[in-house]
């Protein structure tokens, strides 16, 4: 497993990851937040202490679930049903008291990274919506049984977007993933390139412009929820 550990005590963080290494680990030790924010990408799991340098590790972790899914687990001092709930309650998928034990961290990551990998899993390759069907392997789209030719970078628009359904996805997180540079996200580029791809489809329902956030691919769940609820009363 390919690991990123952000914390900022040299000899135990050095001792850390050493030992997890041993377990068979690649591990890329960084002591800053922005260093997170800069080099979160290809790994399978974050290692995050909740102390550092440049800013607090929460705020650290906040800015990354804006941009990024991938598994998080938490370093700190204590172990306070505060701490432990502010952490999960900002996206953390896991909270260890240090010094952490090196079997016990290794057991929580790889538990960690098996769940995210069921729900990839459960997820699919193929995405069909009204006449629209994506097939994420093949990366083949057809609009009512006709094939859309898409570039790359509008099939990895779609992508994100299709892989889930009825959730918003920010403008960040659709450049950090298409991109690979969340900072980009003023730029023209993702607007220039989602408006060919709603042009291609020809379906302006099922990806909605949430004005000032993101993008949305299929209908709301709440309406929909609501709508059905509606005609089932009728």
């Amino acid at each position: 497993m390919r690991l990123i550990m952000i914390d900022d005590d040299a000899d135990r963080g050095a001792a850390l990851a050493e030992a997890l290494e041993l377990h068979g680990h690649q591990v890329d030790r960084k002591h800053r937040g922005s260093d997170l924010l800069l080099a979160h990408h290809g790994y399978h799991a974050v290692i995050l202490d909740l102390t550092l340098p440049d800013m607090d590790g929460l705020q650290a972790l906040r800015k990354l679930r804006e941009v990024s899914s991938v598994p998080v687990v938490l370093l700190a001092e204590h172990a306070d049903e505060r701490s432990i709930v502010l952490g999960l309650h900002n996206g953390a998928d896991d909270y260890l008291v240090k010094p952490a034990r090196v079997a016990e961290l290794a057991a929580r990551l790889e538990a960690v990274t098996r769940r995210v990998g069921v729900a990839s899993i459960a997820r699919g390759t193929t995405v069909i919506s009204e006449d629209v069907r994506v097939d994420l392997a093949a990366r083949r789209v057809e609009v009512a049984g006709q094939v859309i030719p898409l570039t790359r970078l509008e099939f990895e628009l779609l992508r994100v977007l299709a892989e889930r359904p009825g959730i918003v996805v920010s403008r960040e997180q659709l450049m950090d993933c298409v991109w690979g540079n969340s900072l980009l996200a003023v730029s023209r580029k993702l607007y220039v390139h989602m408006a060919s791809l709603r042009a291609k489809l020809d379906r302006p329902e099922l990806i909605t412009n949430i004005r000032g956030y993101g993008y949305r691919w299929g209908p709301d769940p709440y309406e929909a929820a609501v709508a059905a609820n509606m005609l089932r009363a009728v």
